[in-house]
């Protein structure tokens, strides 16, 4: 348990610093990410985005089982 807990917080300090990189290449603003914005109010939804993330994170983590 402890060493999935350390593998993640190390992915997540890396995603951390490289996000504005990350941001340059188009991740967050995705085709079928959702964006709602008003006068007043902006609503994000990134579906696309998450649902990439998740296969990068059990890809990763299937790799650490083998």
């Amino acid at each position: 348990m402890t060493r999935i807990l350390v593998t993640l917080g190390i992915i997540l300090i890396v995603v951390g610093l490289a996000w504005p990189w990350l941001v340059k290449l188009g991740l967050g603003r995705l085709p079928g990410d959702i964006v709602i914005e008003r006068e007043n109010f902006r609503f994000y939804f990134p579906i696309t985005t998450m649902v990439l993330a998740s296969l990068v994170v059990s890809l990763i983590f299937w790799l650490f089982r083998k």
